[in-house]
């Protein structure tokens, strides 16, 4: 019976040494997020617990190390973060300018009233690679490219098929229209879902910016979700200038009503799409929205169908945009290609639902906006252009 209770303490004790005994590493990322004209928000994931910062350095011949860069520290409210997950805000960037930065991750040994100990330092590559690039957007260009893709449900190999057909040196953007997993339960599986398959094709130097689906919602890590995407109002609905597109990302939140059974007492989306019209309302009427020649709306539900959820949306956020001059609408989360037209006392604009086996592709300039809509095999099976100011 003695050799038995060592036996089994051994088999319990191995696995939590075999962790403290792990090189401090790096696991996830980095990856792009809330891009904007002047800042950047730059997320990875370490191994055991850390501060971290990015140091940043113009796109330009000279060395990375021809001098000492700026550091800037994952903090809040003066205090440098000690966690796994790091999220470094960067901001007083130009616009319209191209930077490399470098991450980096100091493991935080032990923290005891004053007294902290540090351990190892990990870093991206300097040497004998090319340190990751990103362009802060202009508001003021005249083109834009951008892709969107949605309900992927955790298949990464769909996702690797319709980002290969993406001409990643002439896009500058990348939507994610929702339900890219099938329920939130941790943060492994964020990355396993997609995100790892994401960071290996762009998201280190081209952003992604997303629009919650109704099963991102759902399962106990799922709170957690702003602290993966954060966006730069600390909202997961927001408005985005680039070049003539503004687009207005909306969260619509879950699709049945909040009593049903399958969300175990604990969604409140009701109240919460309430609040989001209200915001709406007012983005609406900023100069970035009113003076963009395309006005684009990214939206996982669709405003019809019957559903809980598309009520909601078509009731407390069509009247809206219909009111503003909404040029598009494009939706996911019926897994099938959608487009319909204007409808008399319902929609002022084309709504497009992308399917869960296609890829939109866009490109605005002064004449039109072009969006297409492209299959797994890369065949056209629908357009929409769209009239700047119509």
């Amino acid at each position: 019976m003695k050799k038995y209770a060592t036996f089994l303490a051994a088999l319990l004790i191995t696995p939590l040494l075999s962790f403290c005994q792990e090189s401090f590493r790096i696991t996830h990322g980095p990856y792009l997020q809330a891009l904007g004209e002047t800042g950047v928000n730059i997320v990875f994931t370490t191994n055991k617990k850390a501060i971290s910062w990015v140091e940043l350095a113009p796109a330009d011949n000279s060395h990375f190390y021809a001098q000492e860069r700026r550091k800037y520290f994952a903090a809040t409210d003066g205090i440098k973060t000690e966690s796994t997950l790091h999220n470094v805000r960067i901001g007083g960037l130009s616009p319209a300018t191209t930077y490399r930065y470098r991450v980096y991750a100091q493991e935080v040994a032990s923290h005891e009233s004053y007294v902290v100990k540090y351990g190892s330092i990990d870093a991206g590559q300097v040497f004998r690679a090319t340190l990751p690039t990103f362009t802060t957007h202009n508001s003021k260009a005249d083109r834009v490219n951008f892709v969107v893709i949605n309900d992927m449900h955790q298949r990464n190999e769909v996702i690797r098929k319709l980002l290969g057909q993406v001409d990643w040196k002439n896009n500058q953007l990348v939507f994610f229209n929702g339900d890219m997993q099938n329920n939130s339960r941790n943060e492994e599986q964020i990355f396993t879902s997609f995100m790892d398959t994401a960071d290996s094709i762009f998201a280190d130097r081209i952003p992604m910016y997303y629009a919650r689906g109704n099963h991102e919602t759902r399962g106990e890590f799922a709170s957690r979700f702003s602290n993966y995407f954060p966006t730069e109002t600390g909202r997961l609905y927001y408005l985005l200038r680039t070049g003539p597109v503004c687009f207005i990302v909306l969260d619509t939140g879950e699709d049945k009503p909040d009593s049903d059974i399958e969300y175990s007492g604990i969604a409140d989306f009701d109240e919460y799409r309430t609040q989001q019209a209200a915001w709406l309302a007012e983005a609406l009427q900023r100069p970035e929205y009113k003076n963009a020649p395309y006005k684009v709306v990214v939206a996982h539900i669709p405003p019809f169908g019957g559903w809980h959820g598309e009520k909601e949306v078509a009731e407390k956020f069509v009247p809206l945009l219909n009111a503003a001059g909404a040029q598009i609408m494009l939706c996911g989360h019926l897994h099938r290609n959608v487009k319909r037209a204007p409808e008399a006392n319902a929609w002022n604009f084309p709504i497009l639902v992308n399917s869960n086996m296609s890829i939109i592709k866009a490109k605005a300039d002064a004449a039109r906006l072009q969006i297409e809509v492209f299959d797994l095999e890369g065949k056209k099976i629908d357009a929409v252009t769209i009239q700047p100011g119509k």
